[in-house]
């Protein structure tokens, strides 16, 4: 399907440019005309694709309807895969994961929501399928929703209301329902310039973590021996996961930015589930995010959802280790 954009990065930079294949400046220079123009390829296919989704299940209507409906642990996985369909970061859910606690739903089912969603987004899902091919998305994909699931089940039954926020105690103390949302009257045609026009406003905000990532991943592929990273996160230290998990929470960035160092990371010598669970904590868990949590919930209550996802990123990294 790509063939195509690699014989335009080879004619590019080894027959325009006259730059000697097989030279680092050259791999380097060859991996981010690639890697880009495939990204925002498959990037702009799906966030059409997830555009329909959203445009038939927005927000409003998922809250309502997780609030006044009873659906014996399927709420869970409703969240969690709302979280996933929607293209949000860490720090852009937190706004919603407050929507979600004043429109009276669960915090448990809250919380799965607020995990998945920075984690299994589009724009994960269009880097991962151009980088590690379709299986690796599948599983990795499956597992941001079982994280966010059972995540969330184990949050909410340790009872943590009480460590909410005073403002949010007394939204809940006072809360109303709210009414009915109108059904959306608009058809797929005339909802489709919207959707489009969602889509591009993705990509351009995105536009530039995807060139800087790949721009450094360029520089990691050229520049960087094999084995390089291996030396120090192999699969033969025991430890190597939950050392990319602590390494990854004080980070911070989006899917767009970190995926392409998490490229080269694998094609360097670290184990793929080892990667990625450095990627999850630093796009799933951040300091703005921690921040922003502050307004609804205490730091004892941010520390224990920090420590129990943590620790689920940890045992997706050894699966995928197995797995993969």
């Amino acid at each position: 399907m790509f063939d195509w954009i690699q014989y335009f990065a080879d004619w590019l930079i080894y027959r325009i440019f006259s730059i000697a294949q097989g030279s680092k400046l050259g791999d380097a220079l060859n991996f981010f005309v690639y890697d880009t123009l495939k990204i925002l390829i498959l990037l702009f296919l799906i966030t059409m694709v997830m555009g329909v989704v959203n445009s038939y299940f927005p927000v409003d209507r998922i809250r309502n309807f997780l609030s006044r409906n009873k659906l014996f642990g399927l709420e869970y996985l409703l969240a969690s895969t709302f979280g996933a369909v929607t293209p949000f970061c860490s720090c852009s859910s937190v706004p919603l994961f407050i929507g979600f606690v004043k429109g009276g739903i669960p915090l448990g089912v809250t919380f799965a929501f607020l995990i998945t969603s920075p984690l299994v987004n589009e724009v994960a899902i269009a880097l991962f399928v151009g980088m590690f091919g379709l299986k690796a998305t599948i599983i990795y994909v499956s597992s941001g929703i079982l994280l966010g699931m059972i995540g969330g089940v184990v949050l909410g039954k340790l009872n943590l209301e009480k460590y909410l926020s005073p403002w949010v105690q007394g939204i809940l103390t006072n809360a109303e329902k709210e009414g009915e949302f109108d059904e959306e009257k608009k058809n797929f045609a005339e909802r489709l310039p919207e959707i489009f026009r969602e889509a591009t406003g993705i990509i351009k905000s995105v536009f530039w973590y995807i060139l800087v990532g790949i721009g450094i991943g360029a520089l990691m592929h050229g520049f960087i021996p094999t084995g390089f990273f291996e030396q120090y996160i192999s699969k033969d230290n025991p430890f190597a996961v939950p050392i990319a998990v602590i390494l990854g929470v004080p980070m911070y960035s989006n899917a767009a930015g970190v995926l392409p160092v998490i490229q080269v990371f694998v094609q360097k010598g670290i184990p793929i589930g080892t990667a990625i669970a450095f990627m999850m904590a630093v796009v799933g868990l951040s300091i703005p995010e921690a921040t922003l949590l502050k307004k609804v919930m205490t730091w004892k209550l941010i520390g224990i959802f920090f420590t129990v996802v943590s620790f689920f990123i940890i045992i997706s990294g050894y699966l995928f280790n197995i797995i993969l």
